[in-house]
């Protein structure tokens, strides 16, 4: 990593005890269980996991208010490995504000797997921004419920 990407990143990391394919795959296939933190929801998911495949997520609040549908485009897909994606362009390559560069990876670590979410800002601005709306927690919440998963655990109900 360059001094130039660690400066606008920030990161989660579990170590999770499933293989690399398995946590994949639900991070793949049943991303609307475990993408908002609980008691928030993820009514909308569409993803096309190519290059240049939609990534479209929606949150909503225990209340009913929808409170983001973030549409993006996917950059790499290694399956099993790795997923980048970013919010930079809709699909079409439709360019759009641009907030974040995700890199997700699934390293084997022993019998599981060490679960990387990278997260690349344009700016410090941004980064500040997505710190302030509570990255590291909200981050680490939905990382902690994909490894429950992942674990063949249910997540349990916020409190």
């Amino acid at each position: 990593m360059t001094d130039q990407s660690a400066a606008h990143e920030l990161s989660i990391t579990r170590s999770i005890n499933a293989s690399p394919e398995t946590v994949y795959r639900v991070w793949t296939e049943r991303t609307g269980e475990w993408w908002a933190p609980r008691p928030y929801t993820t009514p909308e998911v569409d993803m096309d996991l190519r290059p240049g495949g939609r990534a479209l997520m929606a949150m909503r609040a225990p209340d009913g208010t929808d409170l983001s549908r973030e549409e993006g485009v996917f950059l790499e897909v290694e399956p099993n490995r790795k997923i980048v994606f970013t919010n930079a362009f809709r699909t079409g390559w439709i360019p759009q504000d641009p907030f974040m560069v995700v890199i997700v990876t699934f390293e084997p670590e022993g019998a599981g797997t060490r679960y990387t979410a990278r997260v690349r800002h344009w700016n410090e601005e941004t980064l500040k921004q997505h710190e302030a709306m509570g990255f590291h927690e909200g981050w680490g919440i939905v990382a902690s419920q994909l490894a429950a998963l992942a674990e063949g655990r249910s997540i349990p109900d916020a409190a």
